[in-house]
């Protein structure tokens, strides 16, 4: 999960350092970027060696030497802001929340924030009067109305020598209030995750293919949230159009038979393994070497593909979960539990392609995740939505196989 702190002009620029340390604690890929005055107190190199990353401190690139200085260069505080999961301003000056208030961008961070669609949280620090004065609380008002969470400051002592509200809040605090909005928990450490995500394709000849509608995006989101929950994710994709998600590692495939042997070489590292993908059924018997001409009707001899995700049940080791997926058009329940059981899998994640507007190529999608003895209801969401949903449920079926472990009982399901 990507966070990007925001630094601004204040003394506590300091603790910001404490910060990023705090959130890479928590499975965060941290950027930083900083305003001119917070560079008065915090150089941008402590934070690039923090971080690994390039501190984002000007809206100008300066070029390399003998460059063109008219050529353009990418728009770096958008690709910013779209890219970020979650923004946090720590110090949050009396200046910086005028600016965000009231929509004024003239430096990076206040155009990031303009920008941005991800959560914001600023935690505030200044003098205790200024923290009181009437504009700043007018202006913290428009920003809790827009949806900005406010960390309010804690009362204690002040760089100005004054006692009282307006000192930095704590670090944990921050920390917490920043991972709430993206329901993020580090509840899968230990985990290496397996998805298949994306559609299969089979050649006809070397210019079609069959294929399907799948878009990936229900398997990249839960890859995405995986990643996020600290689990180490292993994505199988078929081709897509989308970018695959930060902190995966990515493995290309393209037919029904790469996925399998992809599946199959990287099954011995998987402690969970998740068929998101839409699998060809079917490929032709025999692929046309050269393009086929339009000659009249056309008869195709197909053959069944390798069916994944029965082998992967029957070659799992204890302790290990496979996640099935069905998509069906009638009679979902009843074809979602039987794929359940011929399978062999340990739940099946079912979808009910004929309901418009979610499913294929939709961002909104809606499930119910079978298991041998419960049928668990999960209404239209946002796919990113759904894949936690879908993890929950999961730690749900792994937390009786951990609790007879550490009890040293064997579980009857393994």
């Amino acid at each position: 999960m990507k966070v990007t702190v925001g630094v601004s002009g204040g003394i506590a620029a300091y603790k910001s350092a404490e910060l990023v340390r705090a959130l890479q604690k928590q499975a965060c890929d941290v950027h930083v970027a900083m305003t001119a005055a917070a560079q008065r107190f915090v150089q941008p190199l402590t934070f690039a060696a923090l971080t690994g990353h390039k501190v984002l401190t000007s809206l100008w690139t300066e070029p390399e030497a003998g460059a063109n200085s008219q050529l353009l260069s990418p728009i770096e505080h958008i690709d910013a802001a779209i890219s970020t999961d979650a923004l946090v301003v720590a110090p949050a000056t009396a200046d910086i929340l005028a600016r965000f208030a009231h929509g004024l961008a003239d430096d990076f961070l206040t155009t990031t924030y303009l920008a941005t669609t991800a959560p914001v949280t600023v935690a505030p620090a200044m003098n205790g009067n200024m923290w009181r004065h009437p504009a700043t609380q007018a202006n913290l008002a428009t920003l809790r109305a827009r949806g900005v969470t406010i960390v309010e400051p804690q009362s204690g002592y002040l760089a100005c020598g004054m006692t009282g509200d307006g000192r930095m809040a704590a670090i944990d605090s921050i920390v917490e209030a920043v991972l709430a909005p993206l329901r993020f928990r580090n509840d899968m450490s230990g985990e290496t995750v397996l998805i298949t995500a994306g559609g299969t394709r089979e050649a006809l000849d070397p210019v079609r293919f069959l294929g399907n509608r799948s878009s990936g995006k229900m398997g990249y989101a839960l890859a995405e949230a995986a990643q996020r929950r600290g689990a180490r994710v292993i994505l199988i994709s078929a081709p897509t159009a989308l970018q695959p998600p930060s902190g995966c590692e990515i493995v290309p495939v393209t037919t029904t038979g790469e996925m399998r042997a992809a599946v199959l070489a990287r099954l011995p590292e998987a402690s969970l393994i998740i068929k998101a993908a839409a699998v060809a059924d079917y490929r032709p018997r025999i692929r046309e070497e050269q393009k086929m001409k339009r000659t009249g009707p056309l008869t195709i001899d197909f053959e069944p593909t390798e069916d994944i995700l029965a082998e992967v049940a029957a070659r799992k080791t204890p302790g290990v979960l496979v996640i099935g997926f069905a998509a069906e058009t009638e009679n979902a329940i009843a074809h979602g539990r039987d794929k359940l059981l011929r399978k062999g899998a340990d739940a099946i994640v079912l979808n009910d392609v004929s309901r418009e507007g979610i499913g294929f190529d939709s961002d909104r999608n809606a499930a119910t995740f079978l298991t041998r003895n419960t049928a668990i209801d999960m209404p239209e969401m946002t796919k990113r939505e759904l894949a936690h949903r879908i993890l929950d449920e999961v730690l749900v079926l792994r937390r009786p196989r951990l609790v007879l472990a550490e009890a040293g009982v064997e579980s009857a399901a393994q």
